[in-house]
């Protein structure tokens, strides 16, 4: 006889697993809208004809006519049986080999006899929502601005303290097989059969497949009752495994690589409603490796998004101390915090989708949430203080499994303590010939304070074109570095270059100044009025206005060092990217040898 596995296993390796994920093995694929094409693996060909829809679940090639799923794909282009394949594609699923065992067979029948319990307790109690005497439980929802389409979807219900459910459902299973459901449990006065959330709104929990395998329970009324319960752990319901609304999320895997990790139901619900979709909960426990090992499987950018309140920024920092050794190259974790004393539900129905969107948009990468949470605890001027939290991050990130991510990361870490230290503190190197520091002194402090409409580097801009324009015998020692250096507007570049030229076409410093008021007057005017080297160049011998100019060089480039560096430290906090990584440290490390 041969056995048949069980078609919510089969079910399961299918959701779990991309039918591109598993093609993508044997054939190279490209991107094409919703698709992806490649050359087919089952015909010789030059123009890409084999195309694969990972939200149909299915490869279809043009040229062979061939058709199928992923174990359909093992088997033609790998010449194995299906069991052969299931079990490949079970353990890329990071799924238990089915074995088909008599126990395996018995725990099979429980389990169609537990699903089919919970299935007419969901159905009976969804309709006891609409009932009039239960008219309590439906205002609750409305108030909460849940829809009626989206308490159909969910199958939402009410469990009235008075119901028949009971009578009804022990004419079809034995009281053994109610009982381990953990819907009811027995009085130890009267003995009957209590409703485990009884006077409670049930938010049913589905497995991956969208089988009811849990209950959660949401109180209506303010009593000494637990706002909210779960269904206690089964044998086929393990709290720390299961991840609310993965079910109806997954679908939307085929549009992002981002999904939202709420704290509750309701949560859930909430921007589900206002259309967003990649929303789950980790049903009230403490986010569990097995939970993100699960999102991971469709979402590699999972993003925590807690409440802003005190204990919400505590529980993420737990969160980000105990998952940040799962990190690896493809899947990162992000972190967003509600505003104090918010959470997503109050900002979506407050502000919107938009605004909430935009609230996400500063998420923070694992590593980047755990500095600032750290950091903001640390005294930087005590050595004590930082050499504890040194030790403290080593500790951390030894726990990383990814041996190249763990030391990027520390690398990333030390860096920033580094930091504390602030660069413009640091001693600056310059030239051999240039020693000396020409600072912009007392005499020019006062004009530079005011001069609040300009930036720092737009100052040191004005400074390093008035006296390129007023002593151009300085030009001859930095031709190229001066048309190298990049200014803050395309306008000042431009007005740089053509000076330059202007110059190693005459030579004449009384006609480059005409030629800069004659051709930039307002551009000149407003150079002439706000540089702050103006008295000190009149001051100085030519081997001393090089030197200003020295510095002023120095100190642009180190300006649009710091720029660079702020600019790649947001794009990092975005998206970990090894590239840009390495980018940022050099730009570091070269901004501590200068």
């Amino acid at each position: 006889m041969i056995m048949k596995y069980p078609k919510e296993y089969l079910e399961e390796i299918k959701t779990r697993l991309r039918v591109s994920q598993i093609v993508s093995k044997y054939v190279q694929l490209k991107k094409r809208g919703k698709e992806f094409v490649g050359l087919s693996p089952f015909k010789n060909e030059k123009t890409p004809s084999f195309t694969v829809n990972d939200d149909k679940g299915f490869y279809h090639c043009f040229s062979s006519g061939e058709h199928g799923n992923i174990f359909d794909f093992l088997m033609k282009t790998q010449s194995m049986g299906f069991g052969e394949a299931v079990k490949i594609l079970a353990a890329e699923a990071g799924m238990q080999q089915f074995r088909f065992t008599k126990v395996d067979r018995e725990r099979e029948e429980k389990y169609v006899i537990y699903k089919n319990i919970l299935k007419d307790y969901k159905d009976y109690f969804h309709k006891e929502l609409f009932k009039n005497e239960n008219k309590e439980a439906l205002d609750y929802l409305n108030s909460r601005k849940v829809k009626k389409d989206i308490i159909e979807e969910f199958k939402l219900g009410f469990v009235p303290w008075k119901n028949s459910f009971y009578d009804l459902i022990k004419k079809n299973y034995s009281n053994e097989d109610i009982l381990k459901t953990g819907l009811f449990f027995i009085s130890d006065k009267t003995g009957e059969y209590i409703h485990r959330f009884n006077s409670r709104i049930i938010f049913p929990i589905n497995n991956i497949s969208s089988e009811t395998i849990a209950f959660g329970g949401r109180a209506i009324k303010s009593n000494k009752l637990a706002k909210y319960i779960n269904s206690p752990e089964t044998d086929y319901y393990k709290k720390g495994k299961i991840v609310f609304n993965l079910d109806k999320a997954k679908t939307e895997r085929v549009k992002k690589n981002e999904v939202l990790i709420v704290e509750g139901y309701m949560d859930v619900i909430s921007l589900y409603s206002h259309g967003i979709k990649n929303v789950v909960s980790n049903s009230g426990t403490a986010i569990t490796e097995s939970q993100i090992d699960l999102i991971w499987k469709f979402f590699s950018n999972p993003i925590i998004t807690l409440d802003g309140d005190q204990s919400g920024q505590a529980a993420a920092l737990r969160i980000s101390e105990k998952l940040i050794a799962h990190l690896n190259e493809k899947n990162k974790i992000f972190f967003s915090i509600m505003p104090e004393g918010k959470d997503p539900d109050d900002i979506i129905k407050k502000y919107g989708k938009e605004k909430f969107i935009e609230l996400l948009s500063s998420k923070m990468i694992i590593q980047f949430y755990i500095w600032n949470s750290y950091s903001k605890q640390i005294d930087k001027n005590d050595p004590f203080a930082i050499s504890r939290f040194e030790k403290k991050i080593k500790t951390l990130c030894s726990t990383i499994n990814d041996k190249i991510l763990k030391k990027y990361i520390l690398e990333y870490f030390l860096s920033k303590i580094n930091d504390f230290t602030p660069i413009q503190n640091r001693q600056r190197n310059f030239k051999k010939n240039f020693k000396q520091n020409y600072n912009l002194l007392n005499e020019t402090k006062k004009l530079h304070d005011q001069k609040e409409n300009y930036s720092r580097q737009q100052l040191k801009e004005f400074s390093l074109l008035f006296t390129i324009i007023e002593y151009p015998k300085v030009i001859d020692d930095y031709e190229e570095i001066l048309y190298e250096l990049n200014l803050s507007t395309s306008e000042l570049n431009e007005l740089k270059n053509n000076i330059l030229k202007e110059y190693f076409n005459k030579k004449n410093s009384d006609e480059l100044k005409i030629f800069a008021s004659k051709n930039y007057e307002i551009m000149f005017k407003q150079i002439k009025a706000n540089t702050n080297v103006k008295v000190i160049l009149s001051k100085k011998n030519h081997k001393e206005r090089l030197g200003i100019l020295t510095e002023l060089i120095e100190e642009l480039k180190e300006i649009n060092q710091l720029i660079k560096i702020k600019s790649l430290e947001k794009e990092v906090v975005k998206n970990f990217d090894e590239s840009t990584y390495n980018q940022l440290l050099e730009l570091k490390s070269q901004l501590n040898r200068d």
